[in-house]
């Protein structure tokens, strides 16, 4: 390859290292350091903060300022603090007792809501992450966190001396040609993850030693957009490694390769909030909810269609018609 071509890649990741470096440290700390440490180091601020911002603002948008947006329709009429006899709409009755006997099976944001307005509803607490969960979850994400950042520094280091079929801008291969390999390069992702993430489970010592260290937060109580990136470093980066081996397959616009890759961390935190947004053929959150209690369905990404193929699949929707 051209090394003036190539030298568009470095030009890039150069401007990009000096726009957020320079924005966020002094110079003295990172100006001195080789391309390839820059590059890392870019990796890793934008990457702390992007886990921090989305997991934050999700957190609050989800636990506090919409709690009451996920509690369901028609329930909840009102409440007699004396027997504490919970009366919906619909003319059924349910007592507090068997409600809180069953509360790790009702939608999260219908828990908080009960405990924020009813706080003698004790078990109800457990429907929505302590914040023991919470801190145990940012210290393992950030104990990984330099880790994960190699993945893109290295992809990067390997784009800019020309050993993958990423162009640099849209104009080279023309728009209708980017989308098509776009939709290429996201099918081989999604097939990619898939597979490492269900051999992490099939793989007894994949499990054990890495992928075990995430699925501690098996239930509504332990899940939070915080545990998106709460991996061992090198499971984190072998679920990643997907995106890396489709540049030597698809011809993939460069920038759009590295925004896949922190977009990564924002899917992450959206699908362990718990919250199902219904929005078919999306792998969301009760998908992946699912996937954290039974441990041997909906492996998939973006999307249900690799599970779907692949007979793992398991729709939120038919379950709580089982529970009805």
């Amino acid at each position: 390859m051209d090394t003036n071509y190539l030298q568009l890649f470095v030009d890039e990741t150069s401007f990009t290292n000096r726009m957020v470096l320079g924005t966020l440290l002094p110079a003295k700390i990172w100006e001195p350091l080789p391309h390839f440490f820059q590059t890392w180091l870019r990796n890793y601020t934008s990457g702390t903060l992007v886990y921090f911002i989305t997991s934050l603002l999700w957190s609050f948008y989800v636990y506090f300022y919409k709690h009451n947006v996920y509690v369901p329709k028609g329930v909840l009429a009102t409440i007699r603090e004396g027997d504490h006899t919970l009366q919906p709409i619909g003319g059924r009755k349910f007592v507090a007792g068997k409600v809180m006997d069953s509360a790790s099976t009702l939608p999260p944001r219908l828990a908080s809501y009960l405990h924020c307005r009813h706080p003698s509803l004790p078990h109800l607490r457990h429907a929505i992450p302590s914040r023991k969960a919470v801190l145990l979850q940012i210290y393992v994400a950030m104990k990984a966190m330099p880790w994960y950042c190699a993945l893109p520094t290295i992809s990067e280091y390997m784009v800019e001396n020309g050993w993958t079929r990423c162009f640099p801008r849209i104009s080279d291969v023309g728009w209708f040609s980017y989308v098509l390999n776009l939709g290429f390069y996201l099918v081989l992702v999604e097939f990619g993850i898939y597979w490492m993430h269900r051999e992490l489970h099939d793989i007894k010592p994949l499990y054990k030693y890495l992928h075990a260290t995430h699925h501690i937060y098996n239930k509504q109580n332990t899940l939070s957009p915080f545990a998106g990136l709460a991996f061992h470093p090198l499971d984190g980066i072998l679920q990643a490694v997907p995106h890396v081996i489709a540049l030597f397959l698809v011809p993939m616009h460069f920038t759009t390769h590295i925004g896949l890759l922190f977009i990564e961390a924002i899917w992450t935190a959206n699908i362990h909030d718990c919250v199902d947004g219904k929005m078919w053929p999306v792998m969301g959150a009760g998908y992946h909810t699912i996937h954290h209690t039974t441990y041997r369905h909906n492996y998939g990404h973006y999307t249900v269609w690799m599970d779907w193929m692949f007979g793992t699949l398991r729709d939120p929707c038919e379950e709580e018609n089982k529970k009805i």
